[in-house]
């Protein structure tokens, strides 16, 4: 499992695109050269820990403990088919060029009504760029 040498590394390490990836692939090349932990971490300006936990990563998965694990993260507050919903309401709405100007208030309602989510209602411009939409607002034409 262990088999790699220092120029294995270091060729598998310029071949990433992922900066993480490349730093514990170059941590493990000074590994296999003879360096302590510590002195890996002041050379590559990381922590001790962050060096332990790749090294035994390495150590007992191989190559494959060195691959980022996928994260939760927070859930998303609107469903693929809400987010569906509201895309047609949008465009439903901002075809009528006679009508009255969609707001991020009535689409902040919409959502709240139709979808009974209680968000933020800066969550509508965020959604919008995530949908493919761009706000755009008129300036006030001042006379002088």
């Amino acid at each position: 499992m262990n088999d790699l040498t220092y120029i294995d590394f270091i060729t598998l390490a310029y071949q990433q695109k992922s900066v993480q990836m490349k730093m514990r692939l170059l941590a493990l090349a000074l590994f296999q050269e003879g360096y302590t932990r510590t002195q890996i971490a002041k050379r590559l300006n990381v922590s001790r820990t962050s060096v332990n936990k790749w090294v035994k990563n390495y150590l007992t998965e191989g190559l494959d403990g060195l691959q980022e694990k996928p994260r939760s993260g927070r859930p998303a507050l609107l469903s693929s088919s809400q987010e569906k919903l509201l895309s047609q309401y949008i465009e439903q709405n901002t075809s009528k060029p006679a009508e009255k100007r969609l707001t991020r208030s009535d689409i902040h309602l919409y959502i709240k009504q139709e979808f009974n989510v209680d968000c933020h209602p800066d969550y509508v411009y965020t959604i919008l760029k995530k949908l493919g939409f761009s706000w755009v607002t008129s300036r006030s034409n001042r006379k002088k």
